[in-house]
């Protein structure tokens, strides 16, 4: 037993912020951030919208595609970093939100990495048998942890989600080789260090700007550049596949030099690498899911085609994910 993809889709808020915009907000340029990531520009969400309502969506979107009820999901899987609240849960939220009675629900916390990260578990939780409709969302509002003072960060990062229904199929292809890693070593390059339990809220972490996202820019690329090639090498090897096999390799969307980089480590052809930076930016645990939704609007994915996922995060986290399409949706 296999776990299939059957349906996918993507939300982005209306609001566009141009690098334009963010020229006004803090010392760079339109050229600069081009140059540095390959980023015109990204979506925002509105006052009132918050990562369960992108969710929301991608989920009534997701059944709509697919034609079936919400009562037909068996578990909502939702990967982010930006939740509505610390409890209850941004996937109970969504579960409430489009009445899927019959599911239990959860979120998962592996930043960019986050929707590889459910889509692992997932496809496990269905290859088990038990069950056989899953709904896996990526899902991050990072303006609502961005400090608009920071060069550092504020030109990277958009809102987006996207996701997929996973079901069980009989077939051998599907979702059919994953690797998944972290290394916590890499907490203090990348993080939000006030608002846990180890720092809760308090007025003088909101002084600091303690509850904004921070990065060592230089040491995240250099890591990511390494693992999120590495792994993606590994699955090749481990499938007994090179670049030419893959149809499309669709890489996190955090920096289009590190997506070029990891790319020709792989040997994948320049034409086969899905990148969408220039448009959303990084949407964190959405890129991937976004992405492949375009794919899936746009007929670039047939069935039997290879699919190669690669994501890198904080944590650090990274993984990749191979997939031989196996529905025409």
């Amino acid at each position: 037993m296999r776990a299939t993809i059957t349906s996918t889709a993507h939300y982005v808020p209306e609001k566009i912020l141009t690098n334009v915009d963010i020229e006004k907000l803090v010392k760079t340029s339109d050229e600069w951030i081009q140059n540095r990531t390959g980023i015109k520009q990204r979506h925002i969400v509105s006052e009132e919208q918050a990562s369960s309502d992108l969710s929301t969506h991608v989920a009534n979107r997701l059944l709509e595609k697919r034609g079936i009820k919400a009562d037909k999901i068996d578990i909502i899987i939702i990967g982010t970093v930006t939740p509505d609240h610390p409890t209850p849960s941004t996937a109970a939220i969504v579960q409430n939100n489009i009445n899927a009675t019959n599911a239990w629900a959860f979120d998962l916390n592996a930043a960019c990495s986050g929707f590889l990260y459910g889509l692992e578990t997932g496809s496990k939780f269905i290859e088990s048998g038990k069950y056989k409709t899953i709904m896996v969302i990526g899902v991050d509002t990072m303006s609502s942890i961005l400090d608009f003072k920071d060069r550092e960060t504020c030109i990277i990062f958009g809102d987006g989600a996207g996701g997929v229904i996973l079901e069980a199929s009989k077939s051998n292809d599907g979702i059919i080789s994953s690797i998944l890693k972290t290394d916590g070593s890499g907490a203090p390059s990348l993080n939000v260090y006030a608002g846990g339990s180890r720092k809760p809220a308090s007025k003088e972490t909101i002084n600091k700007r303690e509850h904004f996202i921070r990065q060592d820019g230089k040491k995240v690329f250099k890591f990511a550049v390494k693992r999120m090639a590495d792994v993606s090498e590994e699955v090749l090897i481990k499938n007994r596949l090179n670049g030419n096999d893959i149809k499309l390799f669709i890489p996190h969307q955090a920096n289009k030099r590190i997506i070029d980089a990891t790319s020709e480590r792989c040997g994948i052809p320049k034409d086969r690498v899905l990148i969408n930076i220039d448009k959303f930016g990084n949407t964190t645990a959405g890129t991937i899911p976004i992405a492949l939704n375009e794919a899936v609007e746009n007929n670039l994915i047939n069935k039997g085609d290879y699919i190669l996922l690669s994501a890198f995060g904080s944590g650090f986290t990274w993984g990749s994910i191979l997939i031989k399409w196996d529905s025409q949706i």
